[in-house]
């Protein structure tokens, strides 16, 4: 199985916040832009790993910006990094007014998906060949990250995650 590259998996996805997507305060809802993110990461997990997915996880999504009514939203998803059968797709989340030309950064996200096969296994999905300084960063910090969401999750002990312990506990010389 071919790597690819976080370019390969790249989705820009928009859409413009209309009256039913807002609460009483004609801000966009939460849930709506929650349900936006999950598609748009769901595609770029799709592209890169050339299978269905499902969502395994979503990491803490604080909004930062409201986003009115009749703002556009773009939503920016990649794969930063694959596991076995799992990817995790970074995405950012702006909000444009058009009439005005503002755009504001309004949330960011990581989102796992799980790659299944048509009886809903779990298949191997291809590497990530990070290219540009983010993709490595973001590879990079994609290890800790998992093993933040295995320990919340209850799935890895806190004396396991290596990569975590390393940054809060410098290697002791005998």
């Amino acid at each position: 199985m071919d790597a690819k590259t976080p370019k390969d998996s790249h989705t820009i996805m928009n859409e413009l916040v209309l009256p039913n997507d807002t609460n009483t305060l004609n801000n966009l809802m939460g849930g709506r832009l929650l349900h936006w993110m999950d598609i748009a990461a769901a595609i770029s997990a799709q592209k890169h790993c050339n299978r269905i997915v499902v969502t395994a996880s979503v990491d803490n999504v604080s909004f930062k910006h409201s986003i009115k009514l009749g703002d556009v939203v773009t939503l920016e998803a990649k794969v930063t990094r694959a596991f076995n059968t799992s990817v995790e797709v970074r995405l950012d989340v702006w909000a444009q007014n058009i009439p005005s030309g503002t755009k504001v950064k309004s949330n960011e996200a990581y989102y796992t998906f799980v790659a299944v096969d048509q009886s809903g296994r779990t298949i191997p999905v291809p590497a990530v060949e990070p290219q540009t300084e983010e993709d490595k960063m973001l590879f990079d910090g994609a290890l800790r990250r998992r093993q933040l969401r295995l320990i919340l999750a209850g799935k890895m002990k806190p004396d396991d995650a290596t990569e975590l312990k390393a940054l809060f506990f410098a290697e002791q010389k005998d």
